[in-house]
């Protein structure tokens, strides 16, 4: 997969298994991972990082499911 500097993507936390998916022609994310003080949040840039050997920052939407990345170089 090939990400842009910059790219959206909706998170669905405390699903049953960990994925990436593409709907509709956007980017979801399902997560293990409980929204309970930043679990979440740091479960998504581990996630990129492991499997995608990217780093990224979350530039907005910390608290919000709807969130926008930063690719990090």
């Amino acid at each position: 997969m090939d990400f842009k500097e910059q790219f959206n993507l909706r998170v669905t936390p405390n699903a049953s298994r960990t994925e990436l998916k593409e709907e509709d022609g956007k980017l979801k994310l399902y997560l293990q991972a409980v929204p309970d003080k930043g679990k979440a949040n740091a479960a998504v840039i581990k996630f990129f990082k492991k499997q995608f050997n990217i780093k990224v920052e979350i530039k907005s939407g910390e608290r919000s499911r709807d969130k926008v990345l930063r690719v990090l170089k």
